[in-house]
């Protein structure tokens, strides 16, 4: 709870709360506590619990597909967002949550260490991948530290590693269209064993390559999300105007 730095104004949206462990303590911190919970008898137990609140809002639904928007106070502010996000979903959920990263002042989830360690990963490294470039590119990550299985019950079968995530002023590299740069991201990295330039070739790169200073026969995991995003924006041409095109034309 002390590592999301709450303000006594600011709105927080609790991601799967289970049966409250952390959501009093928030709830002592902060203005408004959303809760969001899919499983219909914890949400009930919570909304029992939190009856006479009037600071506390459960919302039973799936957080895929819930409206993070909705609550954000009617005269500006953004949210803050704290939770165990389940193993099974949190590489999506994060991916989903950069179409609102906007509406985020930061972040504080305790995340399968594996997954922590592919968002933290540098260029090069064996962890670094798609998730890495998406998020990297419109945050900052902290790692701040890691949470022993022991600690729960029952007792997990993996470690635990909990993170900060701060959305950037402004996205790292040229502005791009976002569907084009997710595209070009989940191409490379679905064939990470080849050459960027065999990797992209449906895009038709050479001229491309050349014009973001970038050595075609590198592998994807060399690439930073500065890289990427200065292919897509070259890319967005057609490769024949790639050949007149330099990065000062495309910031």
């Amino acid at each position: 709870v002390e590592s999301v730095r709450i303000g006594s104004e600011e709105t927080l949206v609790e991601i799967g709360p289970g049966r409250g462990a952390l959501t009093t303590s928030l709830l002592a911190r902060c203005r408004l506590l959303h809760l969001v919970e899919l499983d219909r008898d914890l949400a009930r137990i919570l909304d029992e619990s939190y009856d006479d609140e009037s600071r506390v809002t459960v919302h039973q639904q799936d957080v895929l597909t819930f409206d993070f928007r909705a609550l954000v106070p009617p005269l500006g502010g953004s949210l803050v967002l704290v939770g165990n996000l389940p193993y099974n979903i949190a590489s999506i959920l994060l991916i989903r949550l950069l179409s609102v990263v906007d509406c985020i002042d930061r972040a504080v989830f305790m995340l399968q260490r594996e997954v922590a360690q592919r968002l933290a990963a540098a260029p090069g490294s064996r962890d670094y991948g798609r998730l890495t470039v998406m998020i990297g590119r419109v945050c900052t990550v902290e790692s701040l530290f890691n949470v022993d299985p022991t600690s729960f019950s029952p007792v997990p079968q993996v470690e635990s590693t909990v993170i900060r995530l701060t959305p950037r002023p402004r996205p790292i590299g040229p502005v791009v269209d976002e569907q084009a740069f997710s595209e070009l991201v989940r191409t490379a990295f679905s064939q990470r064993r080849k050459t960027v330039r065999n990797a992209l070739k449906h895009y038709q790169p050479e001229n491309a390559f050349s014009v973001c200073g970038i050595d075609p026969e590198v592998r994807p995991e060399m690439l930073s999300a500065e890289d990427f995003a200065n292919l897509t924006a070259v890319l967005s041409d057609s490769p024949a105007a790639c050949r007149t095109r330099s990065l000062e034309d495309v910031r």
